[in-house]
């Protein structure tokens, strides 16, 4: 009788098993079709610049795309924002208002650990202006001592005026805790303290530095002629001076992070803003993609053990950059009694998956999630120019949208719990709750220990150190090698 319900349980899951693979099939099959269906024409000038074109010819549009493969990361310590500051002085208020209103167009500049993004985008008929503004603004950086102070004086204005969310206190806060005075610790945009520590000196160093055609991609999609742009790349591009020299990354490995709770003072709250971090996988690490599933999964189970978060803010990724990520668990939640239960719950499934493999069903679902997701930003010229950049950036196609999405859909149970174990086992968290400190303070306690940002250190409560790392000698966070 048993053998009968098994036979007919069995039955019943294997076409929804087939059903769900067929699909996961399907959405990758479509967005390697998309990736792959045209081949970019690829060039490299003879100072270096990579020059990648996907020409449409008769297309009344076109994107251009300028990525310089360093960022945010290697900013000076205590100088967090020096990159994006010089990102900020490529164009000017006049320049973007030239592209948006007269031309009708799109200019971005984006700044993140490991780049500084330029996208033009507009009619193919502006292509030349476009690509000018492109070239000026890695080309001629103007770094006079009144622009210095101009494009200073706005980034503190707006650092200054703008008033953070609970929510991005939280992550700014557990990305600290996390990396200490490592890079990945430190805000991509800085600080108005360490801002208007920034002189013009520290500008012109790092322009000289990273500002090279060698160190930078063009891609270029849309309505052009591949010919006449390659002649115009020659002439316009051509006496960019290479640099003939990479600067290394030496950063030096963060400290364990402090096991008790630190929590972020706001009086008379009753919400709580939780976050929960262990130190993540390199977008080049061939484990990265598994931990984009894993991240899928854990918040799966957190959602199921803990009703109540289903109708929160609660997420869980894993953010990959070029030296390491961060895996983080967040939830906005009603009170600390809540922020109590949500860390032990989510504490207890990080416990689990990295002792016991996830099921076939949970991996499905999870890898459906992921699938989509990185089907999503494959899309159009965007997408595609994106992920041709990565494949610059990282050296390697796996660290594409492309490759991490074939190998997200490889992923087995086995494989899983061991990257699980890799990530969760043993592993030092770190962990933020934004709120009212007397009551999480008293709410918190019993799950480690609680530290109020702001008052006296106090020593944290003994802890097993089963990965005891030896304490490295003092030296700069960030250290630039002169080539």
């Amino acid at each position: 009788m048993k053998s009968s319900r098994s036979q007919k349980s069995c039955a019943r899951e294997l076409p929804r098993r087939v059903t769900s693979a067929l699909i996961l099939l399907c959405v990758c099959w479509f967005a390697a079709a998309n990736l792959s269906a045209q081949e970019p024409r690829r060039d490299q000038l003879l100072n270096g610049l990579r020059v990648l074109m996907l020409p449409r010819p008769g297309d009344a549009n076109v994107l251009i795309k300028l990525r310089v493969h360093d960022g945010s990361a290697f900013d000076l310590a205590g100088k967090e924002g020096l990159m994006q500051t010089l990102a900020d002085a490529m164009f000017d208020q006049q320049i973007r208002n030239y592209v948006t209103e007269e031309l009708g167009g799109r200019l971005d500049v984006a700044t993140d650990y490991d780049s500084i993004n330029i996208t033009l985008a507009g009619k193919a008929a502006d292509f030349d202006r476009l690509l000018e503004l492109a070239r000026n603004a890695v080309m001629n950086v103007q770094l006079t001592p009144e622009a210095v102070e101009r494009v200073r004086g706005e980034r503190l204005r707006a650092l200054r005026e703008r008033k953070q969310t609970d929510a991005e206190r939280a992550d700014a806060a557990v990305a600290a805790r996390l990396f200490g005075s490592h890079p990945y610790g430190r805000a991509v945009g800085g600080t108005p303290e360490s801002v208007a520590r920034i002189e013009r000196a520290d500008l012109m160093t790092m322009r000289e530095r990273f500002l090279n055609p060698d160190n930078t991609t063009l891609v270029i999609a849309g309505g052009f002629d591949p010919k006449a742009v390659t002649r115009t790349l020659r002439e316009s591009f051509g006496g960019w001076v290479k640099s003939g020299h990479t600067v290394p990354a030496t950063f030096r490995q963060p400290d364990q992070p402090d096991p008790r709770t630190l929590v972020v003072n706001e009086p008379g709250q009753t919400g709580v803003e939780l976050r929960l971090a262990v130190r993540g996988l390199a977008r080049t690490d061939r484990d990265a993609p598994a931990a984009l599933v894993l991240a899928a999964v854990v918040r799966a189970r957190w959602l199921a053990g803990l009703p109540e978060l289903k109708d929160r803010a609660a997420f869980v990724r894993h953010d990959a950059y070029g030296a390491g990520g961060i895996f983080v668990m967040g939830a906005s939640l009603r009170t600390p009694a809540e922020a109590s239960k949500a860390l032990e719950a989510a504490r207890s499934v990080l416990r689990d998956l990295s002792t016991s493999a996830p099921t076939a069903a949970e991996l499905d679902a999870a890898k459906r999630d992921v699938t989509a997701s990185l089907s999503q930003s494959t899309q159009g010229d965007e997408g595609r120019a994106t992920s041709l950049l990565d494949e610059q950036t990282y050296n390697s196609t796996a660290a594409t949208a492309e490759g991490m999405l074939r190998a997200a859909n490889d992923l087995t149970p086995i494989e899983a719990q061991r990257v699980a174990a890799r990530l969760f086992l043993n592993t030092p968290t770190a962990t933020v709750a934004v709120g009212d400190a007397a009551q999480l303070r008293t709410e918190l306690a019993s799950a480690g220990g609680v530290e109020v940002a702001g008052e006296a250190a106090s020593a944290p409560a003994p802890q097993p150190k089963p990965q005891q790392q030896q304490k490295p000698q003092q030296q700069p966070a960030l250290q630039l090698k002169r080539p």
